[in-house]
């Protein structure tokens, strides 16, 4: 190549949901920015709008100068054919299909306007597959460059889903470390010794749990004090509500809501807990990780490859209150052993969880598919 040639960017179109409950929405953000600070790849992000896709976001993004379209979701044939539209006038080199059921539709767009290379990103380890969208898939997966799971829990679930072993790979999640560039200041003696745990309200997520383990510590002389931060629907919110008071320990529980300090909140408290019943590669407990909290997670797919038991964090019996107080009356009785634990996982979190680092990987595989490596 001679001095005065130069190559073009590589065009990546990011396909997820408009609804911001999970993790997928956050790592196609995230990608898209990433790539917007460097010029190897031009990048645009496509929401599929939801009934609750909140306008402030939206505005949020477009204010930062998010490259942003969104698509209808009111069907998913005008899903598909509004995307399809999109590519035609992008002409993206990579289509990129986050989460369940997106990826589905992000694909069959892609087929449509003949997009030359399609990429599956799967975000979770337990998903509503039916026989027919489990059909679509592997009917997919053959017409797919690469599928990903965002850790490796997840990419031998897709590997026993029917995925073909050659083309699907393991990229894990990062996180933004620079909002707890600030973590070390804050004394984990001079912390309050209360729990947070950063989930929405769903099926998914084991709120009931964690309650049922602060009622057992109550019996055992510990009232630490305990923040639910996140949102999700009132119809598994309230029976929470219930339930606290039930157990006596109302007094205890804060429903946050959604709030926008979680770095502040995460870094003014020791532990950290997700109690879950399954996972992809959950944000929330990095997150705690990189606060310098110790930290407890259910031992489910997704969260087991993050946390080395024992070293970084506590790893306890999936719906298991016994188990989850056992772990935590272990940290609140020995500061001095929890304050070490804290340590190691920031650590951790620091050395393996930067979304650099994934950032870095998933340019890589655009690259090499776009440019043929």
């Amino acid at each position: 190549m001679s001095p005065m040639q130069t190559v073009s960017p590589v065009r990546v179109l990011h396909f997820v949901t408009g609804g911001f409950s999970g993790g997928a929405t956050q790592v196609a953000v995230q990608l898209v920015n990433a790539a917007r600070e460097g010029d190897a790849i031009e990048p645009l992000l496509v929401l599929r709008r939801k009934r609750r896709t909140p306008p402030q976001r939206i505005s949020e993004l477009e204010r930062a100068g998010t490259p942003l379209r969104l698509v209808p979701g009111w069907s998913h044939a005008a899903s598909i054919f509004a995307l399809a539209r999109i590519c035609r006038e992008f002409r993206p080199d990579v289509l990129v299909a986050h989460g369940f059921s997106e990826h589905l539709w992000g694909r069959y767009a892609g087929l449509l306007a003949k997009v030359p290379h399609l990429v599956h990103v799967e975000h979770n380890t337990r998903e509503r597959y039916t026989r027919w969208r489990l059909a679509q898939t592997r009917w997919l997966a053959r017409r797919t460059d690469r599928i990903v799971g965002c850790s490796e829990g997840v990419r031998r679930v897709l590997l026993a889903m029917g995925m073909p072993p050659e083309r699907t790979i393991a990229i894990p999640n990062g996180i933004r470390l620079d909002p707890f560039a600030a973590a070390d200041a804050h004394a984990f003696a001079q912390r309050e010794p209360g729990i947070v745990m950063v989930a929405r309200f769903s099926k998914q997520k084991d709120h009931a749990t964690l309650l049922r383990a602060l009622a057992l510590l109550r019996e055992r002389g510990l009232q630490p004090s305990l923040q639910f931060a996140g949102g999700g629907k009132a119809l598994h919110r309230k029976p929470l509500e219930r339930l606290a008071a039930e157990l006596g320990i109302a007094g205890q529980v804060r429903f946050l809501g959604v709030v926008r300090d979680v770095p502040q909140r995460l870094m003014a408290h020791q532990l950290c807990v997700l109690s879950t019943h399954y996972e992809g590669m959950p944000l929330a407990l990095l997150e705690g990780m990189a606060a310098g909290c110790a930290v407890v997670g259910s031992a489910v797919p997704g969260v087991r490859e993050v946390l080395d038991d024992g070293i970084d964090g506590l790893l306890v019996a999936e719906a298991d209150p016994a188990a989850l107080a056992d772990a935590l009356e272990r940290l609140l009785r020995d500061p001095p052993a929890t304050a070490r634990m804290a340590s190691a996982a920031r650590k951790a979190a620091l050395e393996r969880h930067g979304r650099e680092l994934m950032n870095r990987r998933y340019e890589e595989l655009f690259l090499e598919l776009a440019r043929g490596g």
